[in-house]
């Protein structure tokens, strides 16, 4: 029975896409079987940061319509065997999904022996939305740490408290927070909310906290995870953050600003 993440946000821009590539990636490369869906209709993103975008002739639109099989529309990956995207269609209006046709793609993925979904939700509360994390099992919710961002993501919690198939059978979805573009020069001084005042508004645990960092944009344009690029602090953070979710313990890094020596602060530099 695969696992359902959904990895989702109130606010646009807050990197779910790269987050969601990330996690996959790592997943896979600790040998799961993994799928990936963009459930973002009309904004297809997730096939260029994963690398994929001149192979995509089907996509989800397709198979919810049964204009294509699954197998049809998953994309291979090109670095691990056991991981594929579905991308989104980039001319279809976002009521061509349905509760329906969404269910019997998550079945099928399931019964082909996938161990994890990932569905790459759009931000805010519309109906791709709703449909990537109504059948979640657990939900990443991507959080920049400022004020719009936190505020949008808490009624994002509202809704996987109420509007999902967990909820409505009494059960609760799994809710993890991971923090992106995270910089403790910042928070030290006072411009950036702190990890421990985004728990706290929200009320959920850090999954991950993923540093503000060059290497996160330089990595999908060149249609590539940064959680593979290894000496990424960022892609670094991402690995840990897949490790936390299958159970492991990791501390949580680059959450620190960094001290100055005495010559540092003497020269300013």
């Amino acid at each position: 029975m695969a696992e359902i993440i959904v990895v989702t946000s109130g606010k646009g821009g807050v990197g779910k896409t790269t987050s969601s590539a990330s996690l996959a990636n790592g997943l896979a490369r600790r040998g799961k079987k993994v799928a990936v869906i963009d459930f973002d209709v009309g904004l297809r993103n997730l096939d260029l940061i994963m690398g994929c975008e001149r192979r995509v002739v089907y996509d989800f639109v397709n198979v919810v319509q049964g204009e294509a099989s699954l197998r049809q529309a998953l994309i291979k990956d090109k670095r691990f065997e056991n991981l594929y995207v579905l991308a989104a269609s980039q001319t279809r209006d976002k009521d061509a999904l349905t509760r329906e046709g969404v269910e019997k793609v998550l079945k099928d993925l399931s019964d082909d022996g996938f161990d994890y979904i990932v569905c790459d939700s759009p931000a805010g509360i519309e109906k791709g939305a709703f449909l990537a994390m109504y059948f979640a099992d657990r939900a990443v919710v991507v959080v920049n740490p400022e004020v719009s961002s936190v505020r949008d993501s808490d009624r994002i919690l509202g809704l996987l408290a109420s509007k999902t198939r967990k909820a409505e059978a009494g059960e609760r979805v799994q809710e993890h927070l991971l923090l992106t573009r995270y910089n403790p020069d910042r928070v030290e001084k006072g411009e950036m909310l702190s990890i421990t005042d985004v728990e706290e508004v929200l009320g959920i645990k850090t999954l991950g906290v993923i540093p503000e960092s060059n290497d996160v944009l330089d990595a999908s344009n060149k249609g590539e995870p940064v959680i593979l690029a290894g000496e990424s602090a960022a892609g670094q953070a991402y690995d840990d953050a897949v490790a936390r979710l299958l159970g492991e313990e990791r501390p949580m890094r680059f959450t620190q600003a960094e001290k100055k020596g005495f010559f540092s602060k003497l020269f300013g530099s």
